[in-house]
Protein backbone atom coordinates (compact mmCIF):
# COMPACT_ATOMS: atom_id res chain seq x y z
CA UNK A 1 0.00 0.00 0.00
CA UNK A 2 1.63 2.96 -1.19
CA UNK A 3 0.70 6.60 1.41
CA UNK A 4 0.49 9.95 -0.48
CA UNK A 5 2.69 12.11 2.03
CA UNK A 6 3.45 16.10 0.97
CA UNK A 7 7.74 17.15 0.94
CA UNK A 8 8.93 20.59 1.88
CA UNK A 9 12.88 20.34 0.82
CA UNK A 10 13.20 23.71 3.04
CA UNK A 11 16.16 25.94 2.45
CA UNK A 12 19.91 25.79 2.72
CA UNK A 13 21.14 22.43 3.02
CA UNK A 14 17.41 21.18 2.98
CA UNK A 15 17.51 20.10 -0.55
CA UNK A 16 20.35 17.80 -0.48
CA UNK A 17 19.87 16.35 2.82
CA UNK A 18 16.10 15.62 1.66
CA UNK A 19 17.47 14.45 -1.80
CA UNK A 20 19.67 11.86 0.92
CA UNK A 21 16.85 10.76 2.64
CA UNK A 22 14.43 9.79 -0.47
CA UNK A 23 17.14 7.59 -1.38
CA UNK A 24 17.34 5.89 1.80
CA UNK A 25 13.59 5.69 1.84
CA UNK A 26 13.00 4.09 -1.64
CA UNK A 27 16.00 1.59 -1.12
CA UNK A 28 14.01 0.49 1.99
CA UNK A 29 10.86 0.48 -0.02
CA UNK A 30 9.31 2.95 2.20
CA UNK A 31 6.01 3.17 -0.77
CA UNK A 32 5.84 7.11 -0.12
CA UNK A 33 4.33 9.13 -3.37
CA UNK A 34 5.69 12.56 -2.84
CA UNK A 35 3.88 15.56 -3.41
CA UNK A 36 6.37 18.39 -3.14
CA UNK A 37 5.89 21.90 -2.17
CA UNK A 38 7.74 24.68 -1.28
CA UNK A 39 8.13 27.23 2.06
CA UNK A 40 10.57 29.67 3.60
CA UNK A 41 13.42 31.39 1.62
CA UNK A 42 12.88 28.56 -1.41
CA UNK A 43 9.49 29.46 -1.76
CA UNK A 44 9.92 33.52 -1.66
CA UNK A 45 12.85 32.57 -4.21
CA UNK A 46 10.12 31.19 -6.58
CA UNK A 47 8.12 34.41 -5.99
CA UNK A 48 5.25 32.94 -3.35
CA UNK A 49 4.77 33.68 -0.16
CA UNK A 50 7.24 32.59 2.63
CA UNK A 51 4.44 29.67 3.37
CA UNK A 52 1.98 29.33 -0.16
CA UNK A 53 -1.31 28.11 0.15
CA UNK A 54 -0.42 25.45 -2.00
CA UNK A 55 1.54 23.93 0.94
CA UNK A 56 -0.89 24.67 3.67
CA UNK A 57 -3.57 23.34 0.70
CA UNK A 58 -1.43 19.96 0.33
CA UNK A 59 -0.98 19.47 3.74
CA UNK A 60 -4.41 19.87 4.76
CA UNK A 61 -5.45 17.30 2.34
CA UNK A 62 -2.76 14.39 3.18
CA UNK A 63 -2.43 15.20 6.46
CA UNK A 64 0.79 14.49 6.97
CA UNK A 65 4.27 16.04 5.61
CA UNK A 66 8.11 15.52 6.33
CA UNK A 67 10.12 18.82 6.10
CA UNK A 68 13.64 19.97 5.63
CA UNK A 69 14.89 22.91 7.70
CA UNK A 70 13.83 26.32 6.75
CA UNK A 71 15.06 29.58 7.57
CA UNK A 72 14.34 32.25 10.32
CA UNK A 73 15.34 35.56 10.60
CA UNK A 74 16.70 36.78 13.98
CA UNK A 75 14.92 40.04 15.52
CA UNK A 76 13.20 40.94 11.83
CA UNK A 77 11.22 39.55 8.55
CA UNK A 78 8.95 37.27 8.08
CA UNK A 79 7.20 35.04 10.53
CA UNK A 80 8.98 31.40 11.03
CA UNK A 81 7.55 29.06 8.90
CA UNK A 82 7.57 26.49 12.01
CA UNK A 83 5.16 28.53 14.20
CA UNK A 84 2.93 28.97 11.24
CA UNK A 85 2.09 25.64 10.55
CA UNK A 86 1.76 24.43 13.72
CA UNK A 87 -1.18 27.30 14.20
CA UNK A 88 -2.50 26.59 10.93
CA UNK A 89 -3.11 22.63 11.99
CA UNK A 90 -2.87 23.12 15.67
CA UNK A 91 -0.26 20.58 15.91
CA UNK A 92 -0.21 21.28 19.46
CA UNK A 93 2.40 18.25 20.83
CA UNK A 94 6.46 18.89 19.57
CA UNK A 95 7.90 15.71 20.53
CA UNK A 96 11.69 14.84 20.23
CA UNK A 97 13.03 11.42 21.20
CA UNK A 98 16.78 11.39 22.65
CA UNK A 99 18.58 8.55 22.91
CA UNK A 100 22.31 7.93 22.65
CA UNK A 101 23.65 6.82 19.49
CA UNK A 102 25.95 3.98 18.68
CA UNK A 103 29.40 4.84 17.83
CA UNK A 104 28.82 8.98 19.05
CA UNK A 105 30.85 9.59 22.50
CA UNK A 106 29.74 11.97 24.38
CA UNK A 107 29.81 12.46 28.37
CA UNK A 108 26.84 10.69 29.03
CA UNK A 109 25.43 6.93 28.56
CA UNK A 110 22.17 5.75 29.01
CA UNK A 111 19.92 8.47 27.72
CA UNK A 112 16.41 7.81 26.78
CA UNK A 113 14.46 10.55 27.38
CA UNK A 114 11.58 11.96 25.50
CA UNK A 115 10.54 15.74 25.39
CA UNK A 116 6.92 16.54 24.86
CA UNK A 117 6.69 20.42 24.60
CA UNK A 118 3.42 22.02 24.34
CA UNK A 119 3.42 23.87 20.98
CA UNK A 120 0.35 26.57 20.71
CA UNK A 121 0.62 28.81 23.38
CA UNK A 122 3.02 30.56 26.09
CA UNK A 123 5.35 33.38 24.92
CA UNK A 124 5.09 31.63 21.60
CA UNK A 125 2.40 33.04 20.89
CA UNK A 126 3.25 36.01 19.08
CA UNK A 127 1.26 38.72 21.40
CA UNK A 128 4.04 41.65 21.42
CA UNK A 129 3.23 45.25 21.74
CA UNK A 130 5.09 48.78 22.17
CA UNK A 131 3.52 49.79 25.38
CA UNK A 132 5.14 53.51 24.92
CA UNK A 133 8.66 54.10 23.18
CA UNK A 134 11.36 51.91 24.40
CA UNK A 135 9.29 49.81 26.48
CA UNK A 136 7.94 46.38 24.87
CA UNK A 137 5.87 43.84 26.27
CA UNK A 138 5.14 39.92 25.40
CA UNK A 139 2.12 38.08 26.51
CA UNK A 140 2.36 34.49 27.62
CA UNK A 141 -0.94 32.83 27.12
CA UNK A 142 -1.92 29.33 28.81
CA UNK A 143 -5.54 28.27 28.27
CA UNK A 144 -7.60 24.87 29.99
CA UNK A 145 -7.89 23.27 26.73
CA UNK A 146 -4.13 23.41 25.65
CA UNK A 147 -2.56 22.40 29.01
CA UNK A 148 -5.14 19.47 28.99
CA UNK A 149 -4.30 18.46 25.70
CA UNK A 150 -0.23 18.38 25.56
CA UNK A 151 -0.64 16.24 28.83
CA UNK A 152 -3.47 14.10 27.90
CA UNK A 153 -1.05 13.11 24.69
CA UNK A 154 2.28 12.84 26.49
CA UNK A 155 0.43 10.45 29.58
CA UNK A 156 -1.40 8.58 26.38
CA UNK A 157 2.01 8.42 24.23
CA UNK A 158 4.29 7.63 27.91
CA UNK A 159 1.29 4.70 28.38
CA UNK A 160 1.52 3.47 24.49
CA UNK A 161 5.58 3.40 24.58
CA UNK A 162 5.73 1.30 28.16
CA UNK A 163 7.67 4.77 29.40
CA UNK A 164 8.40 4.59 33.36
CA UNK A 165 7.54 8.27 33.92
CA UNK A 166 6.43 11.54 33.19
CA UNK A 167 7.86 14.86 35.09
CA UNK A 168 6.80 18.36 34.25
CA UNK A 169 9.29 21.34 34.23
CA UNK A 170 7.95 24.04 34.97
CA UNK A 171 8.22 27.70 36.73
CA UNK A 172 4.78 28.06 38.36
CA UNK A 173 6.39 29.44 41.99
CA UNK A 174 6.85 32.67 39.72
CA UNK A 175 4.61 32.17 37.23
CA UNK A 176 1.21 31.06 39.36
CA UNK A 177 -1.20 31.41 36.78
CA UNK A 178 0.40 30.16 33.35
CA UNK A 179 2.00 27.97 34.80
CA UNK A 180 0.18 26.71 37.71
CA UNK A 181 -2.41 25.95 35.25
CA UNK A 182 0.09 23.85 33.10
CA UNK A 183 1.16 22.22 36.24
CA UNK A 184 -2.51 21.66 37.54
CA UNK A 185 -4.02 20.58 34.62
CA UNK A 186 -0.87 17.91 34.16
CA UNK A 187 -1.91 16.35 37.98
CA UNK A 188 -5.40 15.91 36.94
CA UNK A 189 -5.01 14.14 33.90
CA UNK A 190 -2.61 12.03 36.12
CA UNK A 191 -5.09 11.31 39.06
CA UNK A 192 -8.04 10.70 36.40
CA UNK A 193 -6.50 9.37 33.79
CA UNK A 194 -3.55 7.85 33.94
CA UNK A 195 -2.77 7.28 37.84
CA UNK A 196 -0.75 3.97 36.56
CA UNK A 197 1.95 6.19 35.20
CA UNK A 198 4.53 7.72 37.38
CA UNK A 199 4.39 11.34 37.76
CA UNK A 200 6.49 13.74 39.05
CA UNK A 201 7.27 17.40 38.85
CA UNK A 202 10.31 19.69 38.98
CA UNK A 203 11.18 23.56 38.75
CA UNK A 204 13.26 23.83 35.67
CA UNK A 205 16.13 25.68 36.65
CA UNK A 206 16.62 23.25 39.17
CA UNK A 207 15.16 20.33 37.10
CA UNK A 208 18.14 21.40 33.86
CA UNK A 209 21.03 21.09 36.89
CA UNK A 210 19.92 17.72 37.62
CA UNK A 211 19.68 16.95 33.79
CA UNK A 212 23.10 18.08 33.01
CA UNK A 213 24.33 15.75 36.17
CA UNK A 214 22.51 12.70 35.81
CA UNK A 215 20.06 12.74 32.62
CA UNK A 216 19.01 9.12 32.93
CA UNK A 217 16.88 9.38 35.70
CA UNK A 218 14.74 11.11 33.62
CA UNK A 219 12.22 9.33 30.79
CA UNK A 220 9.51 11.59 29.47
CA UNK A 221 9.52 15.02 29.90
CA UNK A 222 6.23 17.58 29.59
CA UNK A 223 6.85 21.32 29.37
CA UNK A 224 4.92 24.42 27.61
CA UNK A 225 6.57 26.13 25.09
CA UNK A 226 9.32 28.38 25.25
CA UNK A 227 10.63 25.75 28.36
CA UNK A 228 10.40 22.97 25.86
CA UNK A 229 12.22 24.66 22.86
CA UNK A 230 15.22 25.44 25.51
CA UNK A 231 15.06 22.06 27.20
CA UNK A 232 15.10 19.60 23.71
CA UNK A 233 17.81 21.23 22.42
CA UNK A 234 19.32 21.22 25.97
CA UNK A 235 18.94 17.94 25.91
CA UNK A 236 20.12 17.24 22.22
CA UNK A 237 23.79 18.52 23.22
CA UNK A 238 23.62 15.42 26.18
CA UNK A 239 23.68 12.78 23.10
CA UNK A 240 26.32 14.72 20.60
CA UNK A 241 23.70 17.76 19.47
CA UNK A 242 20.56 18.15 16.74
CA UNK A 243 22.19 16.39 14.07
CA UNK A 244 21.10 13.30 15.42
CA UNK A 245 17.75 14.38 16.93
CA UNK A 246 14.08 13.55 15.20
CA UNK A 247 10.96 16.09 15.26
CA UNK A 248 7.81 16.04 14.95
CA UNK A 249 4.63 18.51 15.63
CA UNK A 250 1.50 16.22 16.39
CA UNK A 251 -2.20 17.52 16.29
CA UNK A 252 -5.33 15.43 16.01
CA UNK A 253 -5.79 15.21 12.95
CA UNK A 254 -2.38 15.62 11.11
CA UNK A 255 1.36 15.58 11.81
CA UNK A 256 4.63 17.25 10.28
CA UNK A 257 7.67 15.25 10.79
CA UNK A 258 11.06 17.81 10.24
CA UNK A 259 15.04 18.27 11.40
CA UNK A 260 15.15 20.18 14.31
CA UNK A 261 18.52 21.74 12.99
CA UNK A 262 18.93 24.97 11.11
CA UNK A 263 19.33 25.11 7.71
CA UNK A 264 23.32 25.92 7.64
CA UNK A 265 23.71 28.36 4.47
CA UNK A 266 27.24 28.29 5.44
CA UNK A 267 27.66 24.78 3.78
CA UNK A 268 24.72 24.42 1.70
CA UNK A 269 25.53 23.03 -1.55
CA UNK A 270 28.69 21.47 -0.69
CA UNK A 271 27.42 17.87 0.08
CA UNK A 272 28.59 18.42 3.83
CA UNK A 273 25.32 18.93 5.67
CA UNK A 274 24.45 15.05 7.85
CA UNK A 275 20.75 13.70 6.94
CA UNK A 276 20.69 12.07 10.13
CA UNK A 277 17.88 13.91 12.13
CA UNK A 278 15.63 14.05 8.78
CA UNK A 279 16.28 10.53 7.89
CA UNK A 280 15.36 9.54 11.85
CA UNK A 281 12.68 12.16 11.35
CA UNK A 282 11.43 10.10 8.27
CA UNK A 283 11.17 7.02 10.35
CA UNK A 284 9.06 8.69 13.17
CA UNK A 285 6.80 9.29 9.76
CA UNK A 286 6.59 5.65 9.24
CA UNK A 287 5.92 4.66 12.30
CA UNK A 288 3.09 6.88 12.47
CA UNK A 289 1.19 6.00 9.42
CA UNK A 290 1.93 2.02 10.33
CA UNK A 291 -0.52 2.76 13.26
CA UNK A 292 -2.51 5.39 11.72
CA UNK A 293 -3.04 3.26 8.56
CA UNK A 294 -2.52 -0.02 9.84
CA UNK A 295 0.39 -0.83 7.18
CA UNK A 296 2.51 -2.79 9.10
CA UNK A 297 5.11 -2.73 5.52
CA UNK A 298 5.57 1.36 6.70
CA UNK A 299 6.76 -0.41 10.16
CA UNK A 300 9.18 -3.07 9.02
CA UNK A 301 10.94 -0.05 6.12
CA UNK A 302 10.97 2.15 9.39
CA UNK A 303 12.81 -0.37 11.53
CA UNK A 304 15.22 -1.54 8.94
CA UNK A 305 16.14 1.92 8.36
CA UNK A 306 16.69 2.42 12.20
CA UNK A 307 19.04 -0.82 11.83
CA UNK A 308 20.97 0.44 9.38
CA UNK A 309 21.95 3.48 10.28
CA UNK A 310 22.67 2.42 13.94
CA UNK A 311 24.88 0.37 12.13
CA UNK A 312 26.77 2.89 10.06
CA UNK A 313 27.40 4.72 13.17
CA UNK A 314 28.80 1.32 15.30
CA UNK A 315 31.30 0.82 12.32
CA UNK A 316 32.46 4.61 12.46
CA UNK A 317 31.09 5.47 8.91
CA UNK A 318 29.79 9.18 10.23
CA UNK A 319 29.86 12.04 8.75
CA UNK A 320 32.70 14.64 9.90
CA UNK A 321 29.46 17.28 12.50
CA UNK A 322 30.24 13.62 14.34
CA UNK A 323 33.97 13.20 13.84
CA UNK A 324 33.44 11.02 10.54
CA UNK A 325 35.05 11.65 6.96
CA UNK A 326 31.78 10.92 5.10
CA UNK A 327 29.73 13.98 3.35
CA UNK A 328 26.16 13.86 2.67
CA UNK A 329 25.61 11.38 -0.41
CA UNK A 330 28.44 9.20 1.21
CA UNK A 331 26.43 8.65 4.47
CA UNK A 332 23.04 8.11 2.46
CA UNK A 333 25.16 5.09 0.42
CA UNK A 334 26.44 3.23 3.07
CA UNK A 335 22.88 3.38 5.25
CA UNK A 336 21.50 1.61 1.44
CA UNK A 337 24.46 -0.72 1.65
CA UNK A 338 23.71 -1.90 4.96
CA UNK A 339 20.13 -2.13 3.97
Amino acid sequence: MTTTAVLIPGDGIGPEITAATLRVLDAADANIDWVERQAGVAAMDAGDDVLPQSTLDAIDEHKVALKGPCTTPVGKGFQSVNVQLRKAFDLYAAVRPVRNMPGVETPFSNVDIVVVRENTESLYSGVENEITPGVVMSMKVATLKGCTRVARWAFNYAKQRNRRKVTVFHKANIMKLTDGMFLDCAGKVHEQEHSDVDYDTMIIDAACMRLVQDPSRFDVLLLENLYGDVVSDLCAGLVGGLGVIPGANFGDDGAIFEAVHGSAPDIAGQNLANPLALLMSAVMMLNYLADRDGNDAHRQSAERIKKAYDEALTNGQKTRDLGGSLNTDEFADVVIQNL
